[in-house]
């Protein structure tokens, strides 16, 4: 039996991303690695994927992704289903981060961040979740974060509730497409300060004269976020390892696929909240009557 999976990764040009649909392929599945800009700003990742993919001798494709377009989102996914006949798994990873004082991020950079980590995310369901329900089976895999219920930094404010909110929808979206076959799992990341560009390519706020305003105060401390973040990471924590939980969650057959998976080496308390809040979300379902939108690993 071939248990080769058909899988669309979004924001795949770096990062998580980049990672993940390289060990997704050579798990020996069949992977595109959606990126934006592929004849110019990600002509290089587009470029090192294809020579990637012929080094290891995989099937890795780069295809053209913005997820702040539907109509790019509806093309790649129309690709997809025209090149392989069904899609298999769809990895919710694209997303943007900025680092300072939340009052001076203007309400149009908050809807920026907003748009990218939640929006994009409704905008590529949208284009595959027609083709997932249509074929009775498939699985949401999304990229969350630990800020949004472990302990978390200041300054990170728009990104972290853009996170709070995809977290949100991924919770409703299990129990609305489970009764069509469809998984859900929601892998969530701690920290790592290394082996991705967050922080490097971090936003800032666009007023400057709100931003300087708490310089004398907190720029110090924002100065260093990465430093602290890093000072609570083991030194052998890999970031590979979020690629590598991706992978083994969608190698599980369909109903043994868990709910959540932590992958923090800063223990950052998010493991202990998240067991709490998935187990009263749980028998609040029983309490209901709707015990048929669980699974059995729907919490802890």
């Amino acid at each position: 039996m071939n248990d080769s999976k058909v899988v669309l990764v979004t924001g795949a040009s770096s990062g998580f991303g980049a990672l993940t649909v390289r060990a997704l392929a050579r798990g020996g599945h069949t992977v595109y690695a959606g990126m934006r800009a592929l004849g110019s700003r990600n002509a290089q990742a587009a470029a090192d994927l294809c020579a990637y993919a012929t080094e290891h001798g995989v099937d890795l494709r780069a295809v053209e992704l913005d997820v702040s377009s539907q109509d790019s989102a509806d093309a790649a996914v129309a690709r997809v289903i025209q090149e392989q006949g069904r899609l298999d798994a769809l990895v919710h990873n694209a997303g943007h981060m900025v680092l300072g004082p939340a009052e001076a991020f203007t309400p149009e950079q908050f809807a920026d961040v907003y748009d990218t980590n939640v929006l994009g995310a409704q905008r590529v369901n949208r284009a595959a979740l027609p083709h997932l329900r249509r074929q009775g089976q498939g699985h949401l895999v999304w990229i969350g974060s630990s800020s949004t219920r472990g302990g978390c930094p200041p300054f990170l404010a728009p990104y972290f509730a853009a996170k709070a909110a995809m977290d949100a929808l991924a919770v409703s979206y299990a129990a609305e497409l489970i009764r069509f076959g469809i998984d859900t799992t929601i892998v969530v990341p701690g920290a790592f300060t290394s082996g991705t560009n967050h922080f490097a390519h971090a936003g800032s706020p666009a007023d400057s004269d709100r931003a300087t305003a708490y310089d004398a105060r907190y720029k110090a401390l924002m100065d260093d976020v990465n430093v602290r973040l890093a000072g609570l990471i083991p030194p052998d924590a890999d970031v590979s390892e979020v690629a590598e939980a991706v992978v083994r969650t969608l190698e599980l057959p369909s109903g043994q696929r868990p709910f959540r998976v932590h992958v923090d080496p800063s223990r950052d308390g998010s493991e202990v909240v998240s067991a709490v809040a998935d187990r009263i979300r749980a028998e609040f379902f029983h309490r209901v009557g709707l015990d048929d939108l669980l699974t059995p690993a729907s919490s802890l």
